[in-house]
């Protein structure tokens, strides 16, 4: 597929071992503070640990001269909630593959056996149950049991198919917030359905555990679900189901007859078209919490096949051109227009934020396996938004959400995180169920 670790030995062995995978650009550079980018080599302070480290380890697993594969390096590898800031970072001077490089050598360690055992078990719910949760298939659709909305598990179709995600169908905290999502969309005059019990996860952990087949299962599935539902659009809460549909789906050749959509992009959309309006004011002075998957992640990935040459002993041409994928044309934008749009809102920046934003620390299954390291990450970030004088932190991810929130909860701080839909409810007064 794309996730030979051999096809990447270009990038593994051209690192220069600058460190610049663990900051970001000096220019970026606001404090001292909050001058790292990486949670994995912040917190583990060890090379290994940081997109540069695992290159060198891919390299050298690649060439054959780690002849034993240790418990230590697998958990080296997985210590690391993928989430792209190394890239990033690298790519500020260069063309480097640094998270590819990471996908690839999960993906070839799995293909050898090699995984943690937290993961084998996220990867047997998600064989069983549909969802990396463990809990029951035949609840995904519970959330929105009452609501008076189409379900194209039954035949209907609709224009639009609202995805929830799997923190959004089960959380139950969380699947309050889907409610109102299909209920302000179907206010707005969407046509709007939903796949109810049918529902079944993007597969995104999957491939970020670097088992790729599991991850081909749930894709093929849901490209084929939507193309016969007929939906123009598959809008979606989760910004790593938004991330698996918009970028990673493409890559397997099968035709998508629909539109992917962050919610935040729709919403943005239909505030433009007016038929959103904000009329009650929330005075409160917050900032945006960048997800990697909806930020730097979403930008379209093309794999590179071509041929490369070298002109005066250095530069290297390459034919045809490659395209770099910087993380510049993630969705910024659009969950920062609605948060400005909310009458009394104050919107302040951290220092860390678009492509250069600082992980909350859950994704790629951390959350799940070594939530102490999840936590960890969090409650930097949460301190991060609490040194430009915010009140609150406004996310567009289910997992950021959650983990935000286990922080909170558990430390008893009053400071608030509230979903992009939550913004939008309090601009409205309230959505009615």
């Amino acid at each position: 597929m794309f996730l030979k670790l051999t096809d990447y030995l270009r990038d593994m062995s051209r690192c220069a071992r600058c460190s610049l995978c663990k900051f970001p650009p000096l220019a970026q550079i606001k404090s001292k503070r909050f001058s790292e980018i990486c949670p994995s080599i912040a917190r583990y302070n060890f090379h290994a640990y940081s997109g540069g480290g695992k290159l060198a380890l891919g390299l050298a697993v690649a060439e054959g001269r780690l002849k034993e594969i240790t418990d230590e390096l697998v958990n080296v590898v997985y210590r690391c909630s993928a989430c792209g800031a190394c890239d990033s970072s690298c790519k500020y001077n260069t063309d480097l593959e640094v998270l590819w490089s990471i996908y690839a050598l999960r993906a070839h360690l799995v293909e050898q056996g090699y995984f943690l055992p937290e993961h084998l078990m996220i990867i047997e719910n998600l064989k069983k149950e549909d969802n990396p949760l463990g809990e029951p298939r035949q609840e995904r659709g519970k959330w929105a049991e009452g609501l008076d909305i189409k379900d194209l598990s039954k035949g209907e179709r609709a224009e639009v198919v609202y995805q929830a995600g799997c923190l959004y169908s089960y959380d139950p905290e969380l699947s309050a917030l889907a409610r109102k999502t299909v209920t302000l969309l179907k206010q707005a005059g969407v046509d709007l359905g939903i796949r109810a019990g049918q529902e079944s996860c993007c597969g995104s952990i999957a491939f970020q555990l670097g088992f790729v087949g599991e991850f081909i299962k749930f894709a093929e599935s849901n490209i084929n679900d939507w193309n016969v539902a007929g939906a123009k659009k598959v809008v979606t809460s989760c910004a790593c189901g938004f991330w698996a549909m918009k970028v990673l789906y493409p890559l397997l050749g099968i035709k998508m007859n629909f539109e992917v959509l962050h919610l935040s992009e729709y919403l943005a959309q239909l505030l433009k078209e007016g038929r959103i309006k904000f009329t009650q004011s929330f005075p409160l002075r917050v900032t945006y919490h960048d997800p990697c998957n909806l930020g730097r992640k979403s930008e379209p990935f093309i794999p590179w096949q071509g041929k490369e040459r070298k002109v005066l002993g250095q530069f290297i041409l390459r034919e045809p051109e490659k395209i770099v994928r910087r993380g510049w044309n993630g969705i910024y934008e659009p969950p920062r227009q609605i948060i400005r749009s909310v009458p009394g809102i104050e919107l302040v920046e951290m220092e860390r934020i678009r492509e250069y934003t600082r992980c909350c620390g859950a994704g790629s299954g951390v959350k799940l396996s070594m939530d102490d390291f999840a936590r960890w990450s969090a409650s930097e970030r949460i301190q991060e938004a609490k040194s430009v004088g915010a009140g609150a932190i406004i996310t567009a991810c289910s997992w950021c959400l959650r983990n935000f929130k286990d922080v909170l909860i558990d430390s008893e701080d009053e400071f608030k995180v509230y979903d992009i839909i939550e913004l939008v409810e309090k601009g409205l007064g309230k959505i009615e169920i």
